[in-house]
């Protein structure tokens, strides 16, 4: 019988997820109003998101391995403090470097620590359903595109953007902080033999991270991020370009949203069924497709349809990763492990503001970019299909 406080832990991981993305994804919603307020530019305000993802990608391994060594609850609350703090101080920028520099890397830093920390917790609670466990967290994450983004949409017709900025502030310190402090290590599981399925306890980290498992993930993680920022965050500006209202615009990022939630708990599910390396190269291949269907969207039926199969996919392969890296590389530096491939991810992401931006400022439009991120999925295919994962049944220490 395994405890079932880890459906707390659970809980708690899909809640804090939910708010502190929802709060990160506030920017692409307020651009518009912003730059009006501002004259800073849509680039330039965009490119904000851009640093928050590089420093996402800097913080990941750190967190990561600072869970390791103090376990994720003291890790999660300095991060929750500092987001919070972060996205008010950003609210108060009286410039645009000002701005960039600590919405960017002052909050992008700190949200990193919701993740590689959270997750690595998960999987460590977890022998059975780890597949269903780390999509119900990232179901939370999906979750914000329902909640926080139609939240701040509705703020910004009454409100500017400081306020906005002030508001989510508040909310992150509401519910992150408290949330934080039901995090709980995770039991120490005793091997079910003298062999286990995971490789020796006595891997260090310079032999992961070197290990050509990691680097293969490393990379489909940072072409399959690159797949769907752009989409994501340019999405709303590209349906207002077709004509759609702000709302009307938000409402498509909310189906992607939906969607998405569906999709981390049923990939979740087919991986737990038939094997997270499977289900994950089906979906990249089909994510792929999806990116790049929405060039072809003009009226907002056509965009809930494209966006219901997008969020869908795009959002149920992510949790994959967790469960790949859980099987592959001990407990003792999960932290660490799923830091770099956040990484990896946080740097795909970051490519998405600043290339759909310079492609629009190029072009005048958006369809280079969606064909673009469709030929980064097929990349990130590709190179999952070249995934071994370690040899099954080594040794493991006893402690």
């Amino acid at each position: 019988m395994e405890p079932s406080y880890r459906w707390v832990v659970v809980a708690a991981g899909g809640l804090m997820g939910c708010v502190a993305m929802g709060a990160l994804f506030a920017l692409p919603v307020v651009l518009k109003s912003m730059d009006a307020a501002t004259g800073w530019g849509v680039a330039g305000i965009g490119s904000a998101m851009t640093f928050a993802f590089l420093a996402m990608a800097v913080t990941s391994m750190v967190w990561g391995n600072l869970s390791d060594r103090f376990g994720a609850r003291p890790v999660v609350l300095a991060g929750a403090v500092l987001f919070a703090a972060s996205l008010w101080a950003a609210g108060q920028a009286q410039s645009l470097l000002a701005f960039q520099l600590i919405f960017g890397i002052c909050a992008g830093g700190a949200v990193a620590a919701f993740f590689a920390p959270m997750m690595a917790t998960v999987t460590g609670w977890f022998t059975t359903n780890r597949g269903l466990a780390v999509s119900l967290v990232s179901a939370g994450m999906g979750l914000a595109p329902v909640t926080m983004s139609p939240l701040a949409a509705e703020l910004i017709q009454t409100h500017d953007w400081r306020a906005v900025f002030a508001i989510m502030a508040g909310l992150v310190a509401l519910v992150t902080i408290p949330a934080a402090l039901f995090l709980r290590r995770p039991p120490a599981q005793a091997p079910q033999g003298p062999m286990q399925d995971a490789p020796s306890e006595t891997m260090t980290v310079r032999e992961a991270v070197t290990s050509v498992p990691f680097l293969i993930l490393v990379a489909t993680n940072f072409f399959c991020c690159a797949t769907h920022s752009g989409p994501i965050f340019h999405t709303v500006s590209y349906a207002q370009l077709c004509g759609l209202s702000v709302m009307a615009a938000v409402s498509i990022y909310s189906v992607e949203g939906i969607a998405g939630m569906f999709g981390r708990v049923g990939f979740g599910v087919l991986g737990d069924r038939f094997g997270a390396k499977r289900v994950l190269a089906t979906g990249l291949f089909l994510q792929a497709l999806a990116a790049g269907s929405y060039a072809f969207a003009g009226s907002i039926w056509q965009f809930y349809a494209v966006a219901s199969v997008f969020g869908f996919i795009y959002a149920g392969v992510m949790p994959l990763y967790s469960v790949l890296i859980r099987e592959n590389f001990p407990m003792r530096i999960m932290g660490t492990i799923m830091g770099g491939t956040g990484m990896a991810g946080s740097l795909g992401m970051a490519s998405g503001p600043w290339l759909g931006g310079w492609i629009f400022e190029t072009t005048g439009g958006y369809g280079a970019m969606y064909a673009t991120c469709a030929v980064f999925g097929l990349g990130a295919f590709a190179i999952i299909m070249a995934f071994r994962p370690f040899p099954k049944g080594q040794p493991v220490a006893v402690r």
